[in-house]
């Protein structure tokens, strides 16, 4: 399995004068656009002051993470969490900030290969629509999911510190790719690792 790196997606303009910190911005410098309060309430510079909706009954958290709900996705979206909390105290207050979890073209195709499918942000293109939407305020990505151009109205103004990069193989006999026998079949997701296997081993399949 490979460890990635992940990216914070925000809207345009939720950075003051273009300034980033560590994971994107300060509560201190906020600019969020404006919501329709039928969806989400507004933004406020502390969290204990949660403004309340039509009704005075039910609170908003005061940011919204989208992600997907892979294992993968999940982690890194409460590693996002964490890391804001423990840089911005306000946050840490219980509800302060809550993770979406969204579904996504590539969660739902299970029966195909979604090299057939083509098509950009099959992993990513949902919870950017939230995130242009105004459903969410942060969306959390993995890097390798990440179209080479962004949807407009988004920026990407910073990444998790990345992790292990190396993939993992895994035999019931083999050690190593060296060590299995000429025809043996490697099950992999990724086109890239696919390319990688066989150029080093092309007696593989």
């Amino acid at each position: 399995m490979e460890a990635l790196s992940s990216s914070l997606s925000l809207r345009q303009g939720i950075c003051n004068g273009g300034s980033v910190s560590v994971f994107g911005f300060s509560p201190k410098s906020l600019s969020f656009p404006a919501r329709d309060p039928k969806r989400r309430g507004f933004g406020v510079t502390r969290a204990s002051v949660l403004v309340e909706k039509e009704t005075q009954e039910a609170k908003t958290s005061f940011l919204v993470i989208g992600t997907r709900g892979s294992p993968l996705a999940l982690a890194q979206a409460y590693e996002t969490r964490d890391k804001l909390k423990a840089r911005h105290p306000e946050l840490a207050e219980e509800g302060a900030i809550e993770i979406k979890i969204i579904k996504t073209t590539g969660d739902k195709i299970l029966t195909q290969p979604l090299a057939d499918i083509g098509g950009k942000g099959l992993f990513t293109k949902e919870i950017d629509e939230a995130l242009i939407n105004g459903e969410i305020d942060i969306a959390v990505h993995s890097m390798k999911d990440v179209p080479t151009y962004l949807p407009e109205k988004t920026i990407l103004p910073c990444n998790l510190q990345r992790e292990d990069v190396r993939d993992a193989f895994i035999s019931k006999t083999a050690s190593s790719l060296a060590d299995l026998p000429v025809g043996s079949i490697i099950g992999t997701a990724s086109l890239r690792r696919k390319s990688q296997i066989l150029h080093g081993y092309p007696s593989l399949s």
